[in-house]
């Protein structure tokens, strides 16, 4: 089978490691895979060595850009279909907003068998422009009859789309995004002094982490909000974000601002395969993001025996479930967001039944080689269905 998966950016972000994982899967499935991308900027970090690992074909594709630009955007859409033609491909796989939108059309238009689009996020969210929101929602919308079938990581998106009438529930298939459990596999009392000790952290200290890139969306200036009163009621509470991103001068600013630059630790970027030994070094890993597809994250956090608690956003409830793997609070209320945060800290008993219930949980639930299966049955019933 010829495969080409397309998406916007091969930052370090959730969407494009699931698409590395299925791309390294399908090629040892002895399929032909391509894997077209945009430009790679930015401080959030590059997957590109880890795609090329995968033994895929990868083809940049200049024009393809994040930022909505009609030249640009026709220009991405006209190589796109130049591509197809050239590669002839069984299946078009498209991820991510732009590259979802753009791949769909040039697909369509060259009559792949199987046009597919996963959603990892939702583009729309409550937080924006309305006449944004609204713009989203009919692209989505027509990009939805440019394809043969959609695949969604939780059933929170699933409803999203149906909701605002982008596309039936019939026409997804929900595939929960997997992570290598075998790199999530750690010796968390072996690992956490030496990392406690390059952070320059006592190593009975109470550490609050995140794991996001510095976006105004993932809720770190909530975290920052929040500080004067966490540390007032854990008096020796550390912060650590794990991530690099365009904010953190701002986040740096508000810090120095608070007279805390002894409580909060930058990592800066760190490579997607260290992230689990830094988080041995981690009690409770908090995501109070305003916009999540599943998160990857928080999944990896419970791999390596943290405790979660995070936003009910999007569909962070499929991994974070209140009171069993996590705690979960209202999006936006960071007084529920503290105390819970205070209360895992407190109850040292229940944070380690949380987390332990979680790791199983998620080893049985996030399985990327449940998902690649998964994925590629799709591939087969449209196929199928289209022959």
């Amino acid at each position: 089978m010829k495969i080409l998966h397309v998406i916007t950016r091969l930052i370090q972000g959730g969407a494009q490691q699931n698409t590395v994982l299925s791309c390294k899967a399908q090629r040892s499935a002895g399929h032909d895979v391509t894997l077209t991308y945009g430009p790679i900027y930015g401080p959030e970090g590059s997957l590109l060595d880890e795609a090329k690992a995968t033994g895929a074909k990868l083809v940049e594709v200049p024009s393809m850009m994040r930022a909505i630009h009609p030249w640009k955007d026709w220009r991405c859409y006209r190589e796109l279909r130049r591509l197809v033609r050239e590669t002839r491909p069984d299946v078009v796989h498209t991820h991510s907003t732009k590259a979802g939108i753009v791949g769909r059309a040039a697909a369509w238009a060259e009559e792949v068998p199987a046009v597919i689009h996963t959603v990892h996020g939702l583009p729309f969210h409550e937080r924006q422009n309305r006449t944004i929101h609204r713009a989203y929602i009919a692209a989505e919308r027509w990009a939805a009859k440019r394809c043969h079938h959609l695949i969604a990581i939780t059933a929170a998106m699933v409803q999203a789309f149906n909701e605002a009438h982008i596309a039936p529930p019939d026409k997804f298939t929900i595939i929960p995004s997997g992570v290598n459990l075998n790199r999530f596999r750690v010796d968390r009392e072996a690992m956490r002094p030496g990392v406690r000790e390059s952070w320059q952290i006592p190593i009975d200290a109470p550490v609050l982490g995140i794991v996001a890139r510095l976006d105004p969306l993932k809720g770190h200036d909530d975290l920052l909000d929040l500080l004067p009163t966490l540390v007032e009621r854990i008096p020796e509470l550390r912060l650590v974000f794990i991530g690099d991103g365009w904010r953190r001068d701002h986040l740096e600013r508000r810090i120095t601002s608070k007279g805390f630059r002894d409580r909060v630790i930058f990592t800066g970027l760190v490579e997607h395969r260290d992230v689990a030994g830094l988080l041995t070094a981690v009690d409770v890993k908090a995501l109070p993001s305003y916009q999540e597809g599943q998160s990857r994250t928080l999944v990896e956090a419970l791999l390596c025996g943290c405790a979660i608690v995070a936003y009910d956003v999007g569909g962070i409830g499929s991994v974070c479930i209140d009171g069993q793997t996590g705690r979960l609070v209202p999006v936006g209320d960071k007084a529920a967001l503290g105390d819970a945060i205070v209360d895992l800290f407190e109850h040292p008993d229940e944070r380690a039944r949380l987390a332990e219930r979680g790791k199983t949980y998620v080893r049985r639930n996030f399985d990327s080689q449940a998902m690649t299966e998964m994925i590629e049955r799709v591939y087969y019933e449209v196929l199928n269905r289209n022959s």
